[in-house]
């Protein structure tokens, strides 16, 4: 029985182990299968994305084609309009550019025809003022300078500002414009008209090219005169000398661009006479100072040789013409011994410094140029005066002639000729020509220039001297029959000159800045005035 039992225990467990590794077979079974399905599911699953992922791109991509070609069909479209638009535009420029290739030809011919007529207008108007006599006026205004502060004034900022303002401008090459305006009044513009207005950039060459034709008259038979006026500071020195040195005030000869009308003047002169057929000639310099109502001459030695200005007085010869006895006349063979003279007369010109300059001129230079001529007589016109002078040329030739031409022995178109040359020609005249370059003192106020003491004297006198010239182009220009020479040195010194003998031109030198605007209205006033005298037509000496 118990084998029975336990064979069949036996059977029993044999059944169970079987079962349980059909069991056991079975679950390994179904979990391949419920992996491969979850495999299957989810591979599924990702198929499924895939395709609705490649869908969306693909579906993407469409609507990215399509908006990038109608981008670039847009893009092309501007493309192509902006390309018709440069074609146009180069073609409408090309158009511009013929026309203002037309413009500018025809304004090059307008303005061609406008200079053409200026220059006759402006020889017209020459002509007329010889006919006249009228005064030529030409007018510069300097840059401002650093001194065109308040300096040495108490004042506000502010108005200092408008201190160091430039008021008075060249409108044109004929016009000062000057703006006028005073605290709680509207602004005003003045216009003043002259022959010739030089702005503050324009150069000392430019402003000697017009006074240049007025030295050929000088050879052709007229005295001429040109004179410096405006106010202290006003760059008169600087436009008839030039730059001057500090310690000795004399001008420099090494910048020829620098140069004023003295020294160029001078250089023409002996350019211009050296050009001239072989003739007779000699050149002889004075240089005075009027200073204090008084003439010193500047070039007078002393017994030692020592140069210093010794008093001189103007006197009316018979011939009702103006001398000044004992007048140092150096005789001078070219420009640099000329410029040497002259140089060593401003080493004696009296200045005093001020508020408004430190180097102010305090006295009124007049360097004269004289030029003799020797001619025959045979040949020569038959004016009284000429007449006279042949009458005593004979008695006066040995004495007149300088020393200096006397021993030169060659007959130049510069130089005199010999005595020789001379004593064998029967009948001579003797022409004398003359330029005066006067640099006048500056008019000033005397609170704003601040002076005291012997420089306040030396103002009145200026002022007043300044005031006698301006009494005397009036007293000419309503043709009075007495005008009032005689009521300062200077102007009866400028007899000859300011009263028709010579062609005449005022240089007006104003300065820019509001400070000055009463100075410089001033000066623009006295040249209106200046250029209203008609004095007759100024008369020439004449040669053969």
């Amino acid at each position: 029985v118990i084998f029975f039992f336990l064979k069949q225990y036996q059977g029993l467990a044999g059944r169970s182990t079987n079962e349980v590794l059909q069991l056991y077979s079975a679950h390994g079974q179904q979990q391949k299968l419920q992996r491969s399905s979850v495999v299957t599911q989810l591979h599924g699953a990702i198929k499924k994305g895939l395709k609705q992922d490649v869908k969306s791109l693909r579906s993407f991509a469409l609507e990215l084609s399509k908006d990038f070609q109608r981008q670039s069909k847009t893009y092309l479209y501007q493309v192509l309009t902006a390309v018709q638009g440069i074609q146009l535009q180069n073609e409408a420029m090309q158009m511009f550019q013929l026309k203002a290739l037309d413009l500018e030809q025809s304004l090059q011919e307008v303005t061609e025809r406008y200079e053409k007529e200026k220059q006759k207008r402006r020889a017209l108007h020459n002509s007329l003022i010889e006919l006249r006599g009228n005064i030529r006026v030409h007018c510069r205004i300097r840059p401002l300078l650093p001194f065109d502060t308040a300096a040495g004034h108490s004042v506000s900022q502010d108005r200092q500002r408008n201190f160091s303002e430039s008021v008075a401008y060249a409108a044109d090459d004929e016009t000062v414009l000057v703006k006028c305006s005073r605290p709680g009044h509207a602004s005003i513009n003045k216009t003043f008209q002259f022959e010739r207005v030089y702005n503050a950039s324009e150069s000392q060459d430019t402003v000697f090219a017009d006074v240049a034709p007025l030295l050929t008259s000088l050879l052709d038979g007229y005295n001429v005169c040109i004179m410096a006026y405006g106010q202290t500071g006003s760059g008169k020195t600087y436009t008839m000398l030039g730059p001057q040195s500090e310690e000795n005030f004399a001008f420099s000869l090494e910048d020829e661009s620098e140069l004023g009308i003295i020294p160029r003047a001078t250089q023409e002169v002996f350019s211009l006479i050296s050009e001239k057929p072989p003739g007779s000639y000699w050149v002889e310099v004075s240089v005075v100072e009027v200073y204090n109502n008084e003439i010193f001459d500047l070039l007078a030695k002393g017994s030692c040789g020592k140069v210093f200005g010794v008093k001189r007085d103007v006197v009316t010869t018979r011939e009702g013409k103006r001398d000044v006895p004992l007048l140092t006349h150096e005789t001078v063979e070219n420009a640099s011994e000329f410029l040497h003279l002259v140089n060593r007369g401003l080493q004696l010109r009296v200045r005093h410094p001020t508020l408004v300059h430190a180097h102010s001129s305090r006295s009124h230079l007049v360097v004269t140029l004289t030029i003799t001529t020797i001619v025959s007589g045979d040949n020569f016109g038959t004016s009284w005066e000429d007449e006279q002078t042949s009458q005593r040329l004979n008695k006066e030739a040995s004495c007149t002639l300088p020393q200096k031409m006397i021993a030169n022995k060659s007959a130049s178109s510069s130089r005199a000729s010999s005595p020789a040359q001379l004593e064998a020609t029967e009948k001579l005249k003797q022409v004398k020509t003359r330029l005066q370059l006067v640099d006048l003192a500056g008019s000033e106020c005397v609170g704003m220039s601040g002076v005291t003491g012997a420089a306040l004297r030396e103002t009145s006198f200026i002022n007043r001297s300044l005031s006698a010239l301006a009494d005397v182009l009036g007293a000419i220009a309503e043709q009075r029959s007495h005008v009032p020479y005689r009521n300062s040195k200077l102007t009866h010194l400028l007899q000859d000159s300011v009263g028709g003998d010579a062609k005449l031109l005022v240089m007006l030198c104003i300065s820019p800045g509001q400070k000055y605007l009463t100075e410089s209205m001033q000066s623009l006033g006295f040249g209106t005035r200046a250029r209203q005298v008609q004095r007759g037509q100024a008369k020439k000496k004449k040669f053969p």
